[in-house]
């Protein structure tokens, strides 16, 4: 596949990618720390990525050449906090799983804990700081009550206010502000007002097992992995290295996915660009093989080339994406411009948190910020460019 784009690349960026592929390149690694790296920078680029457990390994694997006492020092501070907090988050989604099953609600989980263990089979080689589950829409408010009952608090505190102005993004956030762990509760991957290229009812139809301790949790695996994690990535302009290196891995895990019909799926529910799109981006920052049945439409989608292109671009100058568009960031995940249209149309019609914040009324009237809500996103518009 031609270069997606020339941008040049910092050497600090370049080391972590040789490190994070699926097949780390030591040899390249080596001779760029030898030469000299910026390592504070080194730490900062591996946090803003969610990469420092890769560094860490790399660091050993290279015996520690030209890395400073103080560095090597922050790093084992990290990784004592990252392990104990793996574990904690791990045994806490155990906890989780054990409590739905008694009340005889499925849950799926996935990032996270299941992502760590499915692809790498080590809890402590990804960042993560939630746990995410999905369950059924049937079961959200009895699964609200289960957490409640776990010690995590919902958002605004009233369930209400969070259905009504809330329900839109259909997932609703639990933390439990004594331990700082949030429990993100999902019935779908992503919000009403852009599609989505996995679909929550392919899921329950497909379900792999992960091993949590003494517990077995449903996750997703094979093309579902691969749908949520192009669609996740879409989502959030692949901002994370840490999120390219779980793309990349998936693909060397499962060298026999039919990537025709992840395509086709993803296609089809009009979000085909986003598994073009971390194709695109997984084979030029980590050198991942482009499935050859793709190549074809990355080839000749000039708007997958451009946002690749800007994406690594980014990253490779070791900056993090701005979006230009607050709230509006969805729609790259949008193939056709009426999907694009609509979402602009639901978010300016869709009553949020803070058509509430800027007017409280009583449950009586809320009817009426279907009619303020456009009036006051133009006048936010007009004020400062952005609204919510």
């Amino acid at each position: 596949m031609p270069a997606v784009t020339s941008s040049s690349i910092l050497p600090e960026v370049e080391f972590l990618c040789l490190i994070v592929r699926p097949r780390p390149d030591w040899i390249a690694a080596a001779s760029l720390l030898r030469a000299g790296l910026d390592l504070d920078a080194l730490m900062r680029l591996a946090e803003q990525y969610s990469v420092r457990p890769q560094l860490l390994k790399a660091f050993g694997q290279l015996g520690w050449e030209s890395v400073p006492v103080a560095i090597r020092a922050e790093c084992d501070g990290f990784q004592r906090l990252h392990l104990a907090r793996m574990l904690f988050l791990t045994d806490m989604l155990r906890r989780v799983d054990t409590l739905f099953a008694a009340h005889r609600i499925p849950l799926v989980t996935f990032k996270g804990a299941a992502l760590a263990a499915t692809l790498y089979g080590d809890l402590s080689q990804r960042e993560y700081g939630d746990l995410d589950i999905l369950v059924s829409p049937e079961h959200v408010a009895e699964g609200e009550r289960l957490l409640n009952a776990l010690g995590f608090g919902g958002p605004l505190h009233d369930a209400q206010l969070r259905h009504t102005f809330l329900a839109y993004q259909r997932q609703y956030a639990f933390v439990n502000d004594a331990i700082r762990v949030s429990v993100d509760l999902h019935w779908h991957f992503n919000g009403v007002h852009s599609p989505f290229p996995l679909r929550p009812e392919d899921v329950w139809r497909d379900l792999v097992q992960v091993q949590m301790g003494d517990r077995s949790i449903a996750t997703l695996g094979g093309a579902n992995l691969a749908l949520l994690l192009a669609g996740h990535g879409t989502k959030e302009r692949w901002k994370k290295l840490g999120w390219v290196r779980d793309f990349a891995m998936m693909s060397e895990r499962h060298p026999d996915l039919d990537w025709q019909a992840v395509f086709a799926r993803a296609r089809a529910a009009g979000c085909g660009n986003a598994v073009l799109l971390g194709c695109a981006v997984a084979h030029e920052l980590l050198g991942t093989v482009m499935p050859p049945v793709l190549e074809p439409h990355v080839a000749h989608n000039g708007r997958v080339r451009g946002l690749a292109a800007a994406i690594v671009g980014t990253m490779r100058a070791g900056r993090t994406f701005a979006p230009k568009r607050p709230y509006l960031e969805d729609l790259d995940l949008c193939d056709r411009w009426w999907d694009k249209a609509g979402a602009v149309v639901r978010q300016g019609l869709t009553r949020t948190v803070g058509d509430y914040e800027s007017w409280p009324l009583p449950p009586k009237l809320w009817g009426v910020y279907f009619v303020t809500r456009p009036l006051r996103l133009l006048a936010k518009a007009a004020g400062t460019g952005q609204a919510r």
